[in-house]
């Protein structure tokens, strides 16, 4: 026994470095908040897009041991100076995420104080603030207090969980898998197809809809290629809209689309990951007329909200159609039964969950809703802003937007369209220093704006347009060769 106690002494000496000392936890501190400090105050001033790639021996975890300030240095060096810049305002490319600060205080707490938010037995606080948080939203979107939700990673799980319940709503199984119909526009974020290969509808029929003018569904051709269908003897089940669609930000006639499902009792899924807290301005509530129709919501608080990369939530009415693929119960966990509320673990794929709501409590309780509003507000007029001096300059501009994603290419009149835009996105992610990405619209290579970032200012659109300026001038020095 003695020998088993020295050894068992011995390892607690070694193990105690996993508990720093008070003194120890406040240097850590103070180091990490002079780097958090410098990196949020150069934001503006630090690229927007970093090309090369990190070095993987200095990420490549060894025996020996180094310091923060090193660790910090290395992070700096090969995560933050390469790729996208997700954190500054010059991200106009791809759907960004937020990053306020508030969050990341949310986030910290959630780590130290490791509450585990699966079950309402293990820690009845954090499930009932996810659970508030989930009711806040049905109230936004005007969803019925009996709908259930989650909190998830992101878009792509909540897709994930609202149609593997319109899957089992709708008794999508076996020989009837290839006779089942979804109708979505083409333009529809591709994590909903990959959802529906992971929860085993790949061979389900898929209608790719003919969309009008402004990329939004054409709802006289949903109703004609379901009624075809329906004729034809095949099962519509699922129809998919969009609030805001990646390549172009529309918004799909939601209401309408809404009614359709309705009178073919079809299960109406509205994916809004991107635009629906634009639900907020008031300026924009008549485009989410029949978002309350939709029998399962997708909404991403890492987009809308601007908080960092890692939170989404879903919306479902339907509460016995979660619970048939994930409400599981074990013998281990029999002392967790509850009624008391709906657990997270019971409408989710994942029994071990990040704290996630910490990090959307926090601000909403600090700030409230009214910067958040204005925020988004804001977002909208600097589009308007950034079309209206790309088309001072001679650049054409697709449809006005919905929201706050648009595109444009320059009208080359010696060098091919596609070609010369090609180049020009080129030369504009070598210069760095505002971030745009591109698409192609029926065939057309274009450069895409899309606008969410909270730190998204004026000075940034005038920063991009100054850089889009000097690489036209680049990219007319190549041709002109």
């Amino acid at each position: 026994m003695d020998s088993l106690i020295n050894k068992i002494i011995a390892l607690e000496k070694i193990s105690q470095e996993l508990e720093p000392s008070l003194e120890k936890r406040n240097s850590l501190n103070e180091q990490l908040q002079q780097y958090t400090n410098h990196f949020i105050e150069n934001t503006e001033y630090n690229p927007s897009y970093y090309g090369g790639n990190p070095d993987s021996e200095k990420l490549r975890i060894k025996p020996s041991k180094k310091d923060l300030k090193e660790l910090l240095s290395i992070y700096t060096s090969e995560v933050v100076q390469k790729g996208i810049n997700p954190a500054g305002g010059g991200h106009l490319g791809y759907i960004p995420g937020g990053g306020i600060y508030a969050s990341a205080l949310g986030d910290m707490l959630a780590s130290v104080t490791n509450e585990y938010a699966g079950m309402y037995f293990g820690s009845p606080g954090a499930v009932t603030m996810e659970n508030e948080l989930i009711d806040w939203m049905k109230n936004v979107f005007n969803f019925p207090k009996e709908a259930i939700g989650n909190l998830t990673s992101g878009g792509s799980i909540a897709n994930l969980i609202a149609l593997t319940a319109a899957r089992d709503q709708h008794q999508i199984k076996n020989e009837k898998i290839s006779q089942s119909v979804i109708y979505l526009s083409p333009q529809v974020h591709h994590c909903i197809h990959k959802a529906l290969r992971i929860i085993g509808l790949e061979d389900v029929q898929v209608r790719l809809l003919a969309l009008d003018e402004l990329s939004r569904i054409d709802i006289i051709k949903l109703n004609e290629s379901i009624q075809d269908d329906i004729e034809n003897g095949l099962n519509p089940f699922l129809v998919i809209s969009s609030a805001g669609t990646t390549d172009t930000g529309a918004v799909d006639p939601l209401e309408q689309i809404g009614k359709v499902a309705q009178t073919n009792k079809m299960w109406y899924h509205i994916d809004a990951a991107y635009g629906g807290f634009f639900i907020l301005s008031e300026t924009k509530k008549y485009l989410f007329k029949g978002i309350e129709l939709a029998d399962s919501l997708v909404i991403d608080p890492h987009k809308g909200l601007f908080l960092p990369y890692g939170l989404g939530a879903v919306l479902i009415k339907n509460k016995e159609a979660v619970f048939h693929s994930h409400h599981y119960t074990a013998n281990y966990m029999q002392d967790a039964i509850t009624n008391t509320q709906i657990n997270p673990a019971d409408v989710s794929p994942e029994l071990t969950k990040h704290f996630r709501g910490v990090r959307l409590w926090l601000p909403l309780s600090l700030y409230g809703i009214e910067p958040f509003t204005a925020c988004l507000d804001e977002k909208l007029l600097l589009t308007t802003y950034f079309r209206n001096r790309l088309k001072e300059i001679g650049f054409e501009l697709g449809p006005e937007p919905d929201l706050t994603v648009s595109y444009f290419w320059y009208p080359s009149k010696d060098v091919a369209e596609n070609k010369y835009n090609e180049k020009l996105m080129e030369i504009i992610h070598s210069d760095g220093s505002v971030f745009l990405s591109s698409t192609k619209i029926d065939g057309k290579f274009v450069i895409r704006m899309a606008i969410l970032a909270f730190r998204t200012k004026k000075i940034t659109i005038d920063k991009a347009m100054k850089m889009i300026k000097k690489c036209i001038g680049k990219t007319n020095e190549y041709f002109n060769k």
